[in-house]
C-alpha cells in the first residue's frame, strides 16, 4: 500500500506512564499533528499489536513507533530487538522516546537498530516541541516505506 503525499501517518506509542501518554496526546492535539496516535501500555501488547494477534487482529500497521524503554511485561529493549529482527516489522522506523539519558541505553538502542534516540524533556513545552520535531522529521522530511 503506497502512502499519498500529505496523508495520515499511523503512529504507535508504546508507553506505560499515563502522564507521558497524556502529554504526547496533547502535543498531537495542540499542534494539530493530524497523524493518528494509537497507544499500548507495555511491551507485550506492543508486539501483539504489531503482529496483529488476539484483540489486535484488525490493527493498522504503524508508519512510526515511539517506544519507551522501561516498560512492564516486555522491556522496550526486547521489543526493539523483536521488531528489528522481523523482516516485515523491521522496516518500521522506531524512535526510542525515554527518560533515560544513560550512555549504555543509548548505545544498546542503536546496536538494536533504533532509528533515533530521544530523551524525554520533563518540561511540558519542551516535550511538545520534541514531539512536533519528531513528527515534522518523519512526516515532512523522511520518506517512509510503504505499509
Amino acid at each position: 500500500m503506497t502512502r499519498q503525499e500529505g496523508s495520515l501517518i499511523e503512529v504507535l506509542l508504546v508507553e506505560d506512564d499515563p502522564g507521558d501518554v497524556l502529554m504526547t496526546q496533547e502535543a498531537f492535539d495542540e499542534h494539530k499533528v493530524r497523524n493518528r496516535l494509537t497507544v499500548v501500555p507495555d511491551g507485550a501488547e506492543a508486539l501483539a499489536y504489531l503482529r496483529r494477534e488476539d484483540e489486535y487482529a484488525d490493527a493498522v500497521r504503524p508508519d512510526l513507533i515511539l517506544l519507551d524503554l522501561n516498560l512492564p511485561r516486555r522491556d522496550g529493549r526486547e521489543v526493539l530487538a523483536e521488531i528489528k529482527k522481523d523482516p516485515d516489522l523491521g522496516r518500521i522506523p522506531v524512535v526510542v522516546l525515554t527518560t533515560s539519558a544513560a550512555d549504555e541505553d543509548i548505545l544498546r538502542s542503536y546496536q538494536l537498530h533504533a532509528n533515533a534516540y530521544v530523551t524525554k524533556p520533563v518540561d511540558f513545552e519542551q516535550f511538545i516541541a520534541v514531539i512536533r520535531q519528531i513528527d515534522e522529521f518523519f512526516v515532512s522530511i523522511v520518506k517512509l516505506p510503504p505499509r
